[in-house]
């Protein structure tokens, strides 16, 4: 039997509270973010799932996430893979923009493509711009980092990562926990799903919510469901959906 996956995204950052593009910007949780990822923890023990390996972002609200949610479930101990592969998609010369004020800049269908298109990449940060990846010393040795994104330039670092380096331990029935961001993982559930490049448009993942896959010996989906209170669930959905709108 294949082991069972967990999905999930990083708690509340600064910048989801303050509803700016964050991308591959290393910013910290938030109080509530903190929380979630507390909140993750005890839902995975209430499942009475248990973890033999888990991979995160470079990015330290996916890390801390993750660290959060080991030391609640007692299992500090297991292997961690960080890896740059499952960073969020990088937002380009967006990063760090209110996404209501470029909606208004813009306008909102303009902000909705760059937020969830799946082929169109936000505008290119310059390669001298001093928050460019290439300076940062996380990425030393990397060779062709990106200045934007779109979520199929996502998907091409995540999917070989996937079936490289995480695939493996699925098959040898090692229960995986992932922690990482809202296109790293859409990204991966669309592989997981097989779902097309149109209906992946309107697939929102809430922040601090896991999200279990079970698979058979082929790691075919059996079974896909989140932990937690269901209404609270869908709300936190519906207002990922609303950013980038002029009257959120």
């Amino acid at each position: 039997m294949a082991g069972k996956l967990v999905l999930c995204r990083h708690g509340q950052s600064k910048w989801n509270l303050e509803n700016r593009f964050t991308g591959w910007v290393d910013v910290d949780l938030t109080e509530q973010g903190q929380t979630e990822a507390l909140e993750a923890g005890k839902q995975l023990q209430i499942a009475e799932l248990t973890f033999d390996i888990a991979f995160t972002s470079v990015l330290k609200r996916a890390t801390k996430t993750l660290f959060i949610i080991l030391e609640e479930m007692n299992l500090t101990w297991i292997p961690v893979i960080n890896s740059w592969e499952l960073n969020e998609r990088h937002y380009g010369a967006l990063q760090g923009l209110n996404k209501v004020d470029v909606a208004k800049q813009y306008g909102e269908d303009q902000v909705q493509i760059w937020r969830r298109s799946y082929d169109t990449p936000p505008p290119v940060m310059a390669e001298d711009d001093s928050s460019h990846p290439r300076f940062d010393a996380k990425y030393n040795g990397i060779d062709g980092l990106p200045g934007s994104e779109s979520l199929k330039d996502t998907l091409a670092r995540v999917k070989p990562y996937w079936q490289e380096k995480i695939l493996p331990s699925l098959l040898g029935n090692q229960n995986v926990l992932i922690v990482a961001h809202g296109n790293s993982l859409r990204s991966l559930i669309k592989i997981i799903d097989n779902i097309n490049d149109e209906d992946i448009v309107s697939l929102n993942i809430p922040t601090g919510v896991p999200l279990v896959y079970e698979f058979n010996e082929n790691l075919k989906p059996t079974s896909k469901y989140f932990l937690g209170d269901e209404e609270a669930i869908k709300k936190a959905t519906e207002m990922i959906a609303q950013q980038g709108s002029i009257e959120t």
